[in-house]
């Protein structure tokens, strides 16, 4: 669960059973495993051997074939989330995800979901700083229908003004319960705050309230008419159908839709950091004590070589499990931490996000704690990994996610993300044997380039109970 924390900060899903708009936890846990730790085959294997077409309109489209089961996985992603919004529009990308719902001429206001459900199936949506995710599970012989369904409302969305500022009072809602009434949530808030100067992921993807209540219609169309074109989104589809069965589909769905013009991403960039900095949230209503260190790294598209998975390898041997340092050391040895956990997450379109998170064990102080965590920084800054380390992580993460091929869900979730964020097949595919490279100076060079002070942000989270 090594990017458990961040992920259910970054993306704001629907709710299979209420269809008011929130986090699904356990989902997220469990594509957070796959996400994290990929795939369980051989080192030299492929992962998903996928194949995949480009639809005349810039559309391209993704197929893995799973036989497992009579189900398919059908997702919609779109080049688009909360860091490409217009300044001042924060919310933007999120409330739109909302209002996809909403209906149009084909399927009235309310249906969409309805549908899909009539039909045996589950339909979900997330947003996250990089890109809008839709998608239905269905049987096989529903996959026409939900290609209709989703087709219809890429480019036919039918709004009102009522229909937006009811659901702009909704999203309002969903922040008050989500994040304003949740320490935890503040902290990450304020954290995601302090840790980016300038750069739009410094923002939450939920939006700040003030500029939640300030969205037009006029805003929501521009952006959905700029952003939802066919040449702006993938198509993913997994489970018991062929490409010679989904091709078809694709151009009779998908294919005829103009494409829009051309969308060229041009975000803020971060300038340089000259100091590390601290937040710190004391709160009657703060569950555990927690400390959290973040540093900003490099995503999988801006690294430079293998860098990347240098970071994986480091944040499993950091912090990977019950055999990582910090745990041995911490919760093991010294007895002061109740919980430890590293981790790094290199699917972004612009920066990755290095995190270290310990919680202290009864009588132990979080100073106590930070001190340790630093040492352990040190020791491996000056002194490095060692071979069997390195050999022991990445048999740990190839092994980890066993169930990833098998899952008609998996596939989907991380070829799409991958895709939406710069990467390709090719580098999907080739996942197990870039790790395989990496040696122990790799480990060490990802090290000293990520793990300085001055690209930081210690949050810490207190109890004023505790005096």
């Amino acid at each position: 669960m090594s990017q458990a924390t961040k992920i259910m900060h970054q993306s704001h899903h629907r709710s299979f059973l209420s269809r008011k708009y929130s986090w699904q936890v356990g989902y997220l846990v469990f594509l957070t495993l796959i996400l994290a730790n990929l795939f369980c085959r051989p080192i030299n294997a492929v992962v998903f051997s996928p194949k995949h077409f480009t639809l005349p309109n810039g559309m391209q489209v993704v197929i893995v074939t799973n036989r497992n089961a009579p189900v398919v996985s059908h997702m919609v992603w779109y080049e688009v989330g909360a860091a490409d919004e217009p300044a001042g529009q924060s919310g933007l990308a999120h409330l739109l995800e909302h209002l996809m719902f909403k209906g149009t001429k084909l399927v009235p206001n309310g249906q969409f979901s309805k549908i899909v459900a009539r039909n045996g199936g589950i339909d979900n949506a997330f947003t996250s700083h990089d890109y809008t995710a839709f998608f239905q599970m269905v049987s096989r012989e529903k996959l026409e229908l939900v290609m209709k369904l989703e087709a219809d409302r890429m480019r036919n969305l039918a709004l009102n003004e009522k229909q937006i500022l009811l659901e702009r009072d909704v999203v309002l809602e969903e922040r008050a319960t989500r994040t304003d009434n949740s320490p935890a949530a503040q902290l990450y808030e304020a954290k995601q705050a302090t840790l980016y100067i300038n750069h739009p992921y410094r923002n939450p993807i939920i939006g700040w309230r003030h500029e939640i209540k300030e969205l037009s219609s006029k805003q929501l169309l521009q952006f959905y008419n700029r952003f939802y074109v066919p040449n702006n989104a993938i198509l993913v589809v997994s489970g018991d159908v062929s490409i010679a069965e989904l091709r078809p589909l694709a151009k009779k769905y998908y294919g005829v839709i103009p494409r829009g013009p051309k969308i060229i991403r041009k975000r803020l960039r971060e300038p340089p950091h000259n100091a590390p900095r601290r937040v710190t949230l004391v709160s009657a209503r703060a569950g555990q004590s927690q400390l959290t260190r973040t540093y900003i790294a490099p995503s999988y598209r801006t690294a430079q070589g293998i860098e990347a998975y240098a970071l994986e390898i480091l944040a499993d041997i950091l912090g990977g499990g019950t055999r990582s340092r910090l745990f041995r050391k911490l919760v093991i040895n010294a007895s002061i931490a109740a919980s430890v956990m590293a981790y790094y997450d290199p699917n972004a379109y612009d920066f990755g996000e290095f995190n270290i998170f310990v919680s202290p064990r009864s009588g132990a102080s979080l100073e106590t704690l930070e001190l340790a965590v630093n040492q352990e920084i040190q020791f491996i800054l000056e002194q490095g990994v060692t071979k069997e380390e390195v050999k022991r992580s990445v048999r740990a993460l190839v092994t980890s996610a066993v169930f990833a091929r098998d899952s008609v869900s998996a596939a989907p979730n991380i070829i799409g993300r991958a895709l939406t964020t710069g990467q390709t097949i090719a580098d999907i595919e080739a996942w197990p044997e870039r790790l395989q490279k990496v040696k122990v100076k790799d480990v060490l060079d990802a090290a000293k380039k990520v793990l300085r002070s001055r690209n930081s942000v210690t949050s810490i989270l207190k109890s004023s109970k505790d005096g």
